[in-house]
């Protein structure tokens, strides 16, 4: 049974949790009857005393507290967590029916499991931790899982920061056999490989499978697709299904290239008459080399920019130089596909920098997939732009 930290906090910190925000910062606590343990429970208080939440304890991380109830208090046990994972479930119960096998059963804060990231590939669950708070809480989440998800191999992930304060490493498995490389899952009837032990965050990113999807219906009829910043090659993959005839990917990881090469592979029934090559560059710099090249679609995907807010103003300026060098590789009435997915640049301020000042006629501004619900404004970070390249 986790221990109970009685928690008192400031009056903006109030705001925020009568607002429903499920972080509370260490410099928000003004005080507390003990100190407390990864995976104790904070009971938060107001300043008359009055109940305002519960939550995960951290002492090692800034965000202190990572809220699980909000307004009333709730007994967290076992019963509770598998009541959560049950909701979250019940959210994407669509998913399987649309050939997909491969999506996002736990969207952390967003699914109220704050800090706890679960995505499913076919039989495979990869169960990514944000806190050692949950450390002590993994067994009522297994045997929710175990009733809910049930699945032939669990895959534990963690932060190097996690990780080393606790037995666990990162590509534990809790269940099943150790995969001998990559495993493959399905999305929207396309098939992908995913390296579940060591690739970035589980193997894959299901944040955009609407995006992709959205690629491919406007990729029809393209002669040529540029695709930047393109990881295993899953944009690639959709513009080629969609009917690009030729499909270039460029990465600074030749690794990741491969799997893409890879990944155009274990699709060739239906992407075999698409060209794809790949350039392993420097993003800014493979798309200098290509000027003079035009393109039907480029597609612009970059990683975080901003992990700080220090770091919000060189990031737009990265934003404006990829769309400068992006717009200048597409053809009149061609396409421009942009993603941010820095959750401290707002969406305003990315849409502005990208499309002030040029000759853009905005189709369509989106955001995540659907098993990636947002319940709280810092769990907005992905925005993607699309839009038609006018005259120059």
């Amino acid at each position: 049974m986790s221990r109970r930290i009685a928690v008192h906090v400031t009056a903006a910190a109030e705001r925020a949790l009568r607002a429903g925000h499920p972080w509370v910062y260490d410099r928000a606590i003004r005080k507390q009857n003990r100190d407390g343990q990864a995976g104790d429970l904070a009971v938060i208080f107001d300043s008359k005393n009055r109940f305002l939440a519960i939550g995960l304890y951290d002492p090692e991380s800034p965000i202190r507290v990572k809220v699980l109830q909000h307004y009333e208090p709730a007994e967290i046990n076992a019963e509770f967590f598998h009541r959560r994972l049950k909701e979250a479930a019940q959210r994407r119960e669509e998913l399987p029916t649309t050939g997909t096998n491969g999506y996002r059963l736990v969207h952390g804060e967003n699914d109220k499991l704050p800090g706890l990231i679960i995505d499913r590939y076919d039989e495979t669950l990869v169960i990514k931790l944000y806190t050692a708070a949950w450390f002590p809480h993994l067994e009522d989440i297994l045997s929710g899982l175990d009733a809910i998800q049930p699945a032939s191999r669990w895959i534990l992930r963690s932060s190097r920061k996690v990780e080393s304060i606790n037995n666990y490493q990162d590509g534990s498995i809790l269940r099943g056999t150790k995969p001998s490389g990559s495993i493959v899952f399905e999305e929207n009837g396309l098939r992908f490989y995913a390296d579940v032990l060591h690739g970035h965050k589980t193997g894959f990113f299901f944040d955009q499978r609407d995006n992709r999807a959205l690629v491919g219906q406007y990729a029809a009829g393209a002669k040529k697709v540029l695709d930047v910043f393109a990881y295993v090659g899953a944009f690639s993959v959709y513009a080629a299904r969609g009917g690009a005839k030729h499909v270039i990917s460029l990465d600074v990881s030749a690794p990741a290239l491969h799997t893409a090469q890879q990944n155009f592979a274990l699709n060739a029934d239906v992407i075999r008459h698409t060209q794809h090559d790949i350039i392993v560059a420097d993003a800014f710099e493979g798309m200098r080399q290509l000027q003079g090249e035009q393109f039907d679609m480029v597609i612009v995907d970059p990683p975080s920019f901003a992990q700080r807010a220090g770091q919000i103003k060189r990031a737009l300026h990265a934003y404006d130089r990829l769309a400068a060098l992006a717009i200048s590789l597409v053809r009149e009435n061609g396409f421009l596909v942009m993603a941010s997915c820095s959750s401290r640049v707002g969406a305003e301020a990315f849409f502005s920098t990208v499309e002030k000042g040029r000759s853009l006629e905005v189709i369509q501004r989106t955001s995540h997939a659907v098993d990636h619900p947002i319940a709280f404004p810092e769990g907005a970070y992905l925005k993607c732009l699309f839009a038609r390249v006018k005259a120059r």
